[in-house]
């Protein structure tokens, strides 16, 4: 792996050198990969999902990787970090399928238009129906501002359709969730 490998058409080299991770979280990386993996591939439904959230969950753990070390719970805090991660894995894949419905209001448009904070406040609160706290937990602000992200979403979102068909199209929205998506 140290060699310098060059593609098969004499190319540039492809790798250099091994990128130095540390020894712990080779280890860790080792120890829970499969874990992750399962609980991913659970809560997502496809390996391919499963594998990109595991994979981002892994960077996402390398960049805190010191203030980690520091933590009490090594273990408690890496779980943490990819429960998150699908999370937000399963909320773009919302978006995505959200952003292929057809609607006659717009809403659907309207709704995958919404900033990314907006997005994920309104869902787990009107679609997944998670309280304050998790939503703020999972976004890592609080209460407050999930309120704030939500309010502004509905505000984004009446423009669209009137505010008492919320409720209706809100219904609608149920229908096409066939499971939850927040583990």
């Amino acid at each position: 792996m140290t060699d310098d490998v060059r593609a098969e058409d004499g190319g540039s080299p492809v790798a250099q050198a091994v990128l130095p991770l540390p020894l712990e979280f080779e280890a860790l990386y080792l120890a829970a990969q499969d874990d992750f993996h399962q609980y991913a591939l659970l809560y997502l439904g496809t390996n391919d999902a499963a594998e990109a959230a595991v994979h981002r969950a892994f960077l996402e753990i390398l960049r805190h990787w010191d203030a980690l070390l520091e933590e009490q719970n090594l273990l408690e805090q890496t779980w943490a970090i990819v429960r998150r991660v699908v999370i937000s894995q399963s909320l773009i894949g919302f978006r995505r399928k959200l952003a292929r419905l057809r609607g006659e209001s717009g809403l659907w448009k309207a709704m995958s238009a919404l900033p990314p904070r907006q997005f994920d406040a309104i869902v787990m609160r009107y679609v997944l129906d998670c309280d304050t706290h998790r939503i703020s937990w999972y976004m890592g602000v609080t209460a407050s501002t999930v309120d704030y992200h939500c309010r502004k979403a509905k505000e984004r979102l009446q423009g669209v359709k009137a505010a008492t068909d919320f409720l209706v199209i809100y219904s609608h929205l149920l229908s096409h969730v066939s499971r939850t998506l927040v583990p």
